[in-house]
């Protein structure tokens, strides 16, 4: 095997596809990126055996072939050398190397048989489809952050992908919760995905998929089938085994009932719960809302370190409330919603409470209450 390709290309197709190695492999062949060059191009396929990511970029091909190189001293090399470098790969089977050529530097780094490299079985997709990454990317990232880290509720460690009911008709769903607070994020369900099965995505696909979902008019093609999702671009396809167990029924967990509606600006809500939480103690976080008419006082009373209060000027109308929540909770919550007002939906202090961005319907976020 013999190509050229710009640092640049090279770069970012290798920066991709390494971010899946893990850093602690007991299998070396996995610690190793997968190098195909034919035609007109080469591709960089990485595993870590629940993941897969194959990255496809155009070079020039003077002997087609394949082998397996360290991934991240790779990756290290070429982020060292100059921009603009032409860099060379020249794979020799015989002393078991590849060479790494850029102007006056050349690095002979060692291989594995391409025989040894696991490559995922390809599985039959029921479902195909196409969407938008802006709207891909908006339903991830705004969920991901309720993706609970408790292991032993495995079926939570992930993002719900399903089809639902939405207020306006069918819709794409991304759920996540861990119990304390939950995420709902809607988007137009895309033709061609009515049937799809629901799927639990892991929490580490759901990190690599940000890679695939920069540029937003791009459309991204989805497959999905019981077992596996795949997500692809032109360049890049990376394919994810789905977590095997039932998500729960959140449905039941999202109040219906709340009728104390309190709007509040959120960039400003989100910089008082910061601030007041500087002095709260580090395990419990707590907060406690006291709601009067139009006003909202924040306080924190930490026994060990003393107290803060804050008030804001806020839309109130309904009668004295006092609750607790997580500062942690409040503030991924208010970072999460992009319109100018949050909107808070309470019942009582012991009740969990709904927040909604400003009049859109199609992000609900839900959050326990804590005893204060």
């Amino acid at each position: 095997m013999k190509l050229s390709i710009e640092r640049a290309t090279l770069l970012k197709a290798v920066a991709q596809a390494q971010s899946v190695v893990e850093r602690r492999n007991t299998i070396p062949i996995l610690a190793n990126v997968l190098i195909e060059a034919e035609g007109g191009s080469v591709s960089f396929r990485a595993t870590d055996l629940d993941i897969e990511v194959v990255d496809k970029a155009a070079a020039m091909v003077e002997r087609a072939g394949s082998t397996t190189v360290s991934a991240v001293m790779l990756h290290e090399i070429v982020r060292k050398l100059p921009d603009g470098a032409l860099v060379s790969l020249t794979d020799d089977p015989r002393t078991g190397r590849l060479t790494v050529e850029a102007g006056r530097s050349t690095f002979a780094l060692a291989t594995l048989p391409r025989e040894d490299f696991p490559v995922m079985a390809s599985s039959e997709y029921q479902t195909n489809f196409s969407a938008k990454a802006g709207d891909l990317r908006r339903l991830f990232e705004k969920s991901k952050f309720a993706i609970s880290t408790e292991e032993t509720r495995y079926y939570l460690n992930g993002v719900y992908l399903h089809v639902a009911e939405g207020e306006s008709g069918r819709v794409l769903r991304c759920v996540a919760t861990d119990g304390h607070r939950l995420a709902r994020i809607d988007a137009a369900l895309p033709a061609g995905a009515e049937t799809m099965p629901g799927v639990i995505v892991p929490r580490k696909t759901v990190n690599e998929l940000r890679k695939l979902l920069e540029d937003d008019a791009a459309d991204i093609a989805i497959s999905v089938s019981e077992t596996k999702v795949r997500f692809a671009t032109s360049e890049i396809a990376l394919t994810s085994k789905v977590i095997d167990g039932t998500f729960p029924d959140y449905s039941r967990v999202i109040p219906l009932g709340n009728t104390k509606r309190l709007e509040v600006d959120a960039g400003e809500f989100a910089k008082a719960v910061d601030r007041v939480a500087t002095v709260s103690s580090e395990r419990s976080r707590a907060v406690k809302l006291i709601l009067d008419e139009d006003k909202l006082t924040l306080t924190v009373n930490a026994p060990d370190s003393g107290m803060a209060q804050e008030e804001l000027v806020v839309a109130y109308g309904d009668e004295h409330l006092e609750i607790g929540f997580n500062a942690k909770y409040l503030l991924e919550i208010a970072s999460q919603i992009d319109r100018e007002n949050a909107v808070f939906l309470f019942n009582t202090s012991g009740e969990p409470a709904l927040v909604r961005e400003g009049t859109d319907a199609s992000a609900v976020y839900v959050v326990m209450p804590m005893r204060v």
